[in-house]
């Protein structure tokens, strides 16, 4: 009797434990548990510029040759504008191609008086890091390295950075710049600097405004100038496929290194269609390890908990009517509503194992409304009227949305023509004998 019912405790135990190994949900990696080794860094998928993982984020701090990210914003703008052409050339002065042959800086030859187009100089700039070449591109379209650090702050302030400070196109130490140069920005041995945050702010932009980069960044090899001093550029970003550290997905952006930044990277993967955006800066390198492998491994780190973890997903289609809010009202128009709907599917960046029910926040813009809550005729089809939101309760928020939702714009599904002067006039008529028509029953309903 004892004995049975042992056995059947036993049996009992065996049921519960591998029931709770049925159910039991696959470990995932926490935000706490990524121990990033690095001063600051932080994680974000690329479109919606959510933010997955954070550390020191907001501490402005060296940047080094990342700085180049920068320039190439600023070049890839002039090339749209059509300031600047990529045959455009550019003749070396001395004091730039002295310091192309500085073998202690990562550069290309620029023989003096030589030209070389603006294409050989922002490959040279985005695969070597190559820094007379990338002076030569601020010369090419500022006219001076000073103009094109004014240039470089003020753009910095238009996209929203909030920490940060430029002091030169490269991204070297003044003090390597002032033996080629009678005078620099800023102090003597002072360097460029900015936030994590800021840093990823800055490769979310250029990704969605100048998406050819990824042209350039993501090539491993090649020759420059193969017709006169050529030099062999393999690209620093050693994660690229074909080279040392290769990742899958990877095609971008820019290592950075100087004793005042460490060393630093920010880079960019995509994989399924899910694209993430990764910045460590001031990794700390292990003995024996040098800091490329340093920094490669920690952004390794975030990327594949990035991809392990999360997925960017439709929670609500385009052209979606918000419940309750399905119309909008319209003063003196020939319609009195109009309908609405989102423009474009919104998109939410999830965890695999996360909640699928979310509730739309509508949020209208208060500046298409009159002082009674209405647009007002014309309404144009296809304007802007609002947003729908859905909130992330993560606490990590967005790159550019203080409110931490993702959002899809919401608009106008038709338009609506201001009517004319018959049509106001009847609705008025119309709407004075209502009223007396509602003050005659009311007088009525009350004799009785």
């Amino acid at each position: 009797m004892k004995r049975s019912w042992i056995q059947k405790s036993v049996v009992c135990m065996m049921v519960l434990m591998l029931a709770m190994g049925l159910v039991q949900k696959p470990a995932s990696a926490a935000q706490d548990d990524l121990d990033v080794k690095a001063k600051a860094a932080i994680l974000v998928e690329a479109s919606t510029g959510k933010i997955l993982y954070e550390k020191n984020a907001d501490n402005a701090q060296g940047i080094a040759s990342m700085t180049k990210m920068m320039t190439e914003y600023l070049l890839l703008e002039a090339i749209q504008d059509g300031k600047v052409k990529w045959d455009q050339t550019y003749e070396v002065p001395m004091n730039i191609s002295k310091m192309s042959h500085n073998t202690g800086l990562s550069n290309v030859s620029l023989e003096v008086g030589r030209s070389y187009t603006v294409k050989e100089l922002y490959e040279a700039m985005a695969i070597y890091s190559a820094n007379a070449a990338t002076m030569g591109i601020a010369e090419t379209i500022a006219g001076s390295e000073a103009k094109f650090v004014e240039m470089m702050n003020a753009k910095a302030k238009e996209l929203g950075l909030e920490h940060y400070k430029f002091v030169n196109s490269t991204g070297l130490n003044n003090a390597d710049l002032s033996q080629y140069f009678d005078s620099v920005v800023g102090e003597p041995d002072e360097e460029n600097v900015m936030s994590a945050k800021d840093m990823a702010t800055l490769a979310f932009r250029l990704l969605k405004d100048h998406p050819e980069i990824l042209e350039t960044s993501s090539i491993p090899k090649k020759v420059f100038d193969k017709g006169g001093d050529p030099t062999n550029m393999s690209n620093w970003n050693w994660m690229l496929p074909g080279l040392i550290r290769e990742y899958e997905g990877m095609d971008g952006l820019k290592t950075g290194t100087t004793d005042f930044a460490g060393a630093n990277f920010t880079g960019t993967a995509e994989r399924d269609g899910i694209r993430f955006i990764s910045v460590v800066m001031d990794v700390n390198v292990p003995a024996g390890e040098n800091s490329y492998d340093a920094r490669f491994n920690e952004t390794r780190k975030l990327l594949d908990y990035a991809f392990n973890n999360y997925t960017l997903e439709e929670v609500y289609p385009a052209n979606y009517e918000i419940k309750g809010h399905k119309t909008m009202p319209v003063v003196k128009g020939k319609e009195k509503s109009v309908k609405i709907h989102t423009k474009d599917p919104l998109q939410m960046v999830l965890k695999t194992d996360a909640d699928k029910k979310f509730k739309p926040q509508f949020e209208v813009d208060k500046k298409k409304l009159n002082e009674d809550g209405k647009l007002q005729a014309p309404v144009k089809k296809g304007e802007t009227i609002g947003y729908v939101t859905v909130k992330s309760d993560d606490g990590l928020g967005y790159l550019t949305d203080k409110g931490g939702s993702s959002k899809a714009a919401v608009v106008t599904a038709d338009g609506v023509e201001k009517a004319n002067w018959f049509i106001l006039s009847m609705r008025a008529v119309g709407g004075f004998f209502s009223d007396i028509w509602g003050s005659v029953t009311s007088t009525v309903k009350g004799w009785f």
